[in-house]
């Protein structure tokens, strides 16, 4: 600016006095080039700043477009391992929900076995005791079972008589009269009974049943 301004007033100079040394003349005309040669750097530095705007922009729109697609990623990725977890929580849940199933379905079979097994060990003393009856039966003397040889809660049985259903076991009723468990049970909560005859009028026994054992039982007090 200032090399425009001395340009100028050499100009100006020249019109009033009419003359200029060549020498200053000459300096003039390098200074309006250097200022010339100054404008156009100016120029090209504006325009490669300009570009440089437009490429930072660019950069700008694209770092934010993949900034958007990544918060896209992520927020997919969050929502795709929030459905998993809850997937697996639903699973885990029913894994858990079908342990305690199984823990109590065992141990109920536990129980049935335990029950099972009492069950069966009164069996076998009945079997033993009935074993030692059948065996001493050919000898008289020993043809009445003592209270002692009976279970627990069973009612001493005659081997040379009929069996008393009111008051016999169920188990003896099983094993000597050959009846189900179920139809002994019946003839025992159905207790007392007058004649024999009331197993078929009171639908204890079916009259098949009946006609079995009427020989073998009795309903003595």
């Amino acid at each position: 600016m200032r090399g425009e301004w001395t340009a100028i007033v050499l100009v100006g100079a020249v019109l009033t006095t009419g003359c200029v040394s060549n020498k200053k003349y000459q300096e003039a005309l390098t200074e309006a080039d250097t200022v010339k040669m100054e404008l156009e750097k100016t120029r090209q530095q504006k325009n490669a700043m300009e570009q440089q705007v437009r490429t930072l922009k660019e950069l700008n729109v694209k770092f934010s477009n993949e900034g958007q697609a990544a918060r896209d990623e992520l927020q997919r990725i969050e929502h795709a391992r929030d459905a998993e977890r809850g997937t697996i929580e639903g699973r885990t849940k029913e894994l858990e929900d079908k342990v305690k199933a199984l823990t109590a379905q065992n141990k109920n079979v536990r129980q049935e076995y335990q029950d099972v097994k009492r069950h069966n060990d009164t069996l076998k003393a009945l079997v033993a005791r009935y074993q030692k009856e059948l065996k001493d039966r050919s000898n008289p003397q020993t043809a009445i079972v003592t209270p002692s040889q009976a279970p627990s809660g069973a009612a001493p049985v005659a081997a040379s008589t009929a069996m008393n259903i009111n008051k016999v076991s169920a188990n003896d009723m099983i094993l000597f009269l050959g009846l189900k468990q179920d139809e002994a049970d019946r003839i025992v909560s159905n207790r007392p009974y007058r004649v024999k005859g009331e197993l078929v009028a009171r639908n204890v026994v079916p009259k098949e049943t009946f006609d079995l054992i009427k020989d073998r039982i009795s309903v003595s007090p």
